[in-house]
């Protein structure tokens, strides 16, 4: 499949996502992830790697092939606290993860990373069970990782120099 049928894809899926939550009332089940792994490969130019590999689903040429688990949350109403994303498996082979959010329409409009080293740390010793298991907040991410992407920036330079230009 080209680049270019992939990309119509995942902009139809942005539409029917959306519009299925409008009029169902409730968000299409495992749609976010599909489009924020889509997402996350083109805005930080990653390579994708074979969905049978466990840990990871890209890694990053241009940083020796770091493996990178990608995460995805879809902020409906940013008044509400306490948002979670998808737990984080300290037990499996990975670098960094990147955690994309998007808009009510499903499209990104910020891309955080956290090293490997950071969140384990912060599981380690927090005083929460929830994140002991690897269950954090999307608040609790932005405070441990750094931006990386943003709709109004592009990439952030300190981390992703490497891929300017």
């Amino acid at each position: 499949m080209s680049l270019y049928a992939a990309d119509k894809l995942i902009g139809q899926a942005r539409q029917l996502a959306a519009e299925y939550r409008r009029t169902m009332g409730k968000p299409l089940p495992g749609i976010s992830n599909e489009i924020a792994l889509h997402d996350a490969i083109r805005l930080l130019r990653l390579k994708p790697v074979d969905a049978s590999t466990g840990g990871y689903d890209a890694v990053d040429p241009s940083r020796d092939n770091r493996r990178i688990q990608i995460k995805s949350r879809t902020i409906f109403d940013e008044s509400k606290t306490g948002q979670r994303i998808g737990q984080v498996k300290a037990d499996q082979s990975w670098d960094c993860v990147v955690l994309v959010l998007m808009d009510e329409e499903y499209e990104p409009y910020e891309i955080y990373e956290a090293d490997r080293n950071e969140l384990l740390e912060f599981m380690e010793h927090s005083s929460s069970n929830r994140a002991k298991r690897g269950a954090l907040s999307v608040a609790r991410f932005k405070i441990i990782g750094r931006l990386a992407w943003s709709r109004d920036q592009g990439l952030a330079p300190e981390i992703w120099d490497n891929q300017a230009g």
